[in-house]
């Protein structure tokens, strides 16, 4: 590179450095379908005792979608609970990002159906694929468009079906999964706002632990190994995103970990050694809903009085691919 080509990429680079602003995150909205599926109907059909699912998963019931019903009905009943709380009109959004690895059809993608029956008219659309970290990805991306100045209001929505993707007769899935979807509005804040750096990872070298192919079109998954990687990445990225908030494990007033299941949240949970009660744990009622299942657990622990203006929450997720991502962010009344 010349010496003049490198003195304006500096100039450039120190620019728009100067000119990042924050990013916040706002008001969640949630969407579940209405038929509930408990233990009993599933655990009969394997020839278990219920109890034995629950003490496996945590998992005591889950939502489960219609087949009359489409997974894009859901994400957009949960971005517009999430628009309407933030009292946004969907005419005002920029990007609709919807993180999720069960759409309706192969093409067209969900999110600009989402955008378009929501009256987003003018937003771009996107659906990102990382399987369960598809939202916290979503999320990192919405965080970079906003600091940017590239989009003032953005969209995004977690959502997944994997019931439909799920074998009944397989003891390793069949009883893991919920339907489900959540969503949050992300607009400027101050800087740096109250959206922390967001970390993320990847290793495909294990990608073959949890698969799903067009030949076999139903979720096939190692459970021992799956959980071992889990709650690995999960407390690592803790302290990955720990350290680029410049904070604490002490200052964090909550902790709010993909719902996978009860088994993989304590281990994370002892790993680092934190207080339950700091714990987010709602799996109990809603299963492993995918992308879903942040939003959902921040929606819940709102709904219980857990957050108050001000807490430092730190958002943590793995999915498969492998896919992993943490940040903290700070929540602030309808939203953080």
């Amino acid at each position: 590179m010349s010496e003049t080509l490198a003195h304006a990429a500096s100039s450039r680079s120190r620019f728009a450095a100067s000119e990042l602003r924050g990013a916040s995150l706002g008001s969640v909205g949630v969407a579940l379908p209405e038929t509930v599926v408990d233990n009993a109907q599933i655990a009969e059909r394997l020839g278990l005792d219920d109890r034995w699912i629950v003490e496996r998963t945590g998992i005591r019931q889950r939502h489960v979608i219609g087949a009359d019903e489409r997974l894009s009905d859901l994400a957009v009943a949960a971005g517009r609970a999430a628009l309407e709380r933030e009292g946004l009109d969907a005419a005002d959004v920029d990007l609709v990002l919807v993180g999720t690895m069960s759409q309706d059809e192969i093409t067209p993608n969900t999110a600009p159906l989402v955008a378009a029956e929501l009256g987003a008219e003018r937003a771009g659309a996107i659906d990102v694929g990382a399987a369960c970290t598809a939202f916290l990805s979503a999320v990192g991306l919405a965080t970079a468009q906003i600091e940017s100045a590239r989009a003032d209001n953005v969209l995004v929505i977690g959502v997944d079906v994997l019931t439909r993707f799920t074998d009944p007769d397989d003891r390793q899935t069949a009883a893991i999964f919920g339907d489900g979807a959540g969503a949050v509005v992300m607009r400027p804040a101050e800087a740096p706002g109250n959206v922390g750096p967001v970390v993320l990872g990847a290793d495909g070298h294990n990608g073959g632990l949890i698969v799903m192919t067009r030949a076999d079109p139903l979720m096939r998954m190692d459970g021992p190994e799956t959980f071992r990687h889990a709650v690995k990445r999960m407390t690592e990225v803790t302290g990955q995103s720990l350290a680029a908030a410049g904070l604490k494990q002490d200052d964090i007033d909550l902790f709010v970990y993909h719902q996978a299941n009860h088994r993989i949240l304590r281990a994370v949970g002892q790993r680092l050694d934190l207080p339950a009660e700091r714990v987010v744990d709602c799996v109990a009622r809603y299963g492993n809903t995918s992308a879903a299942s942040i939003p959902i657990a921040l929606a819940e622990a709102e709904a219980e009085g857990r957050l108050h203006d001000g807490a430092r929450v730190l958002l943590a997720a793995f999915g498969a691919g492998f896919t992993w991502g943490g940040v903290v962010v700070e929540w602030s009344g309808n939203g953080a």
